[in-house]
């Protein structure tokens, strides 16, 4: 009879999320889970969901997608998305699609809308969905230039084609939210769970 903490799967790509797990002292496997994320987004705009629906749809449904492969593991699906004024952005394909977000942005404020879902077995337990409103300064042109040049293809590794935690500080002048929610990740509540469940020591 195994007495130890419940392992701990990842249902996430997401090189930063899998850090922030581990550096607070949880570990965990990654295993990302190949859903159809366009597909699935594309259906639940048609049927007037919102960002926060569609990220705690999928965050839900990575979990949901791994859970035969790890039976009595918490598995924890995670996903964001980026809603400004009812436009909802997608982490972008390349760099002009990159260049394109970040002026679409440029000078306004957006919501970050960030989920977690934990699943074990195929029963959700727990789900959190937190939100941060980030405002852009009026960057110039050629900022943004040098901006893309140093990031490269950093950029596109999250939604709207910035990185908070390096250079991207720079494109904002107001940040009103959880730190860990702009990562991706509500790294808070997350912990609450797992210390209710084990994982880590209360």
């Amino acid at each position: 009879m195994n007495d130890g903490p419940p392992a701990v799967v990842l249902a996430s790509a997401s090189r930063i999320r899998a850090e922030l797990l581990r550096k607070a002292g949880v570990e965990c496997t990654v295993a990302p889970a190949h859903i159809d994320e366009e597909e699935v987004k594309r259906s639940l705009r048609g049927e007037g969901a919102d960002g926060a629906a569609i990220a705690d749809t999928l965050a839900e449904l990575k979990a949901r997608h791994l859970a035969p492969r790890y039976p009595g593991a918490l598995i924890v699906g995670a996903d964001q998305v980026l809603d400004c004024q009812g436009t909802l952005f997608d982490k972008p394909p390349d760099l002009d699609h990159a260049r394109a977000h970040l002026v679409a942005l440029r000078g306004r404020t957006h919501d970050l809308v960030s989920a977690v879902s934990v699943l074990r077995d195929g029963v959700r337990l727990w789900h959190h969905i937190a939100r941060a409103r980030l405002t852009m300064r009026d960057f110039s042109d050629d900022f943004l230039d040098a901006f893309l040049a140093e990031a490269g293809e950093r950029a596109l590794a999250s939604v709207g084609g910035y990185q908070l935690e390096g250079p991207g500080v720079q494109l904002f002048e107001r940040i009103e939210g959880d730190y860990f929610t702009i990562l991706g990740l509500p790294l808070l509540p997350l912990l609450d769970f797992f210390r209710n469940h084990g994982v880590v020591g209360r």
